[in-house]
């Protein structure tokens, strides 16, 4: 009896209580996600360019 209620107070809550965002807000927001994720995604790269450049000249200097 405690899963039934469990799922009818659950889905109660989702229908009736639960404020959903408008579809431009999603909209909005998924763009702001992904030019967060590219620019993270850039730093990266250049920390890894950075980091592979820095090391060739450190094996340079040791032969």
């Amino acid at each position: 009896m405690k899963i039934k209620s469990y799922v009818k107070e659950s889905y109660n809550e989702l229908v009736n209580k639960v404020t959903w965002p408008a579809w431009s807000d999603l909209q909005n927001s998924a763009i702001v996600v992904m030019i967060a994720s590219f620019i993270i995604a850039l730093v990266v790269y250049l920390m890894d360019i950075s980091f592979s450049f820095i090391m060739d000249f450190i094996y340079e200097l040791a032969k």
